[in-house]
């Protein structure tokens, strides 16, 4: 059993309100409790000094026991649902999975 992990950068619309962007995040930190085998969810907003996050602000990871429960996830009613609430906000959506190597 290899673990995966599903990173999901986005980029809103300029006009969405921060009440819509505070429902999505909150939306998407339930989804753990909704789906079986995410192992461990994590997100945060962008902090980097660097100024090269090409207008994404906001980070999700999250970790699947392995890739039979991250294909699950992606076609659960629950996250499909999110997907429809979420579209409408979006200018631009990064979404990449990758197995973890030891250091």
């Amino acid at each position: 059993m290899t673990a995966v992990r599903h990173l999901v950068l986005l980029r809103f619309h300029d006009d969405t309100p921060a009440t819509d962007r505070a429902d999505i995040e909150a939306a998407f930190a339930a989804l753990p409790a909704q789906i079986a085998g995410i192992s461990a969810f994590e997100w945060g907003t962008d902090v980097s000094p660097e100024g090269l996050s090409k207008g994404f602000t906001h980070a999700f990871v999250l970790s699947f026991h392995d890739e039979a429960a991250r294909n699950a996830y992606l076609s659960h009613p629950a996250h499909r649902a999110f997907v429809e609430m979420l579209k409408p906000h979006l200018a631009d959506v990064l979404v990449l999975d990758y197995l973890p190597r030891p250091n």
